[in-house]
């Protein structure tokens, strides 16, 4: 399961700006996470609450920001949206496309205090 890594590298993030910038307690987590970025939100939902147990993030809220995947088609030469990758463009159905977005995951904003 690799959102628990993922859990524990996001904390690492918050441990280290906590000592840094000074604030003592992370009550909101909002993440950025593509469509494309293969997460399973309810997994890392479930490895968030484990991994910051007893910690600067103890019972801080995780809000995921969902990102849509997007491509760039060639042929029609304009950015569109896609479900997964390897799909026909939705204007043209053409295949060649180039991912361009929603592959990402990362911590967009903190609520601390």
């Amino acid at each position: 399961m690799h959102e628990m890594s993922l859990c524990e590298g996001i904390l690492q993030v918050l441990e280290s700006n906590a000592a840094s910038q000074g604030y003592r307690r992370v009550k909101t987590v909002w993440l950025e996470i593509g469509q494309l970025a293969g997460v399973e939100q309810a997994a890392l939902r479930f490895c968030f609450d484990a991994v910051t147990r007893g910690t600067v993030a103890d019972s801080a809220a995780l809000e995921i920001i969902d990102v849509p995947a997007q491509a760039w088609c060639m042929p029609c030469a304009r950015q569109v949206n896609i479900e997964q990758r390897f799909d026909a463009c939705p204007d043209c159905g053409s295949y060649q496309l180039q991912v361009s977005g929603g592959e990402e995951m990362k911590i967009k904003e903190l609520e601390v205090e």
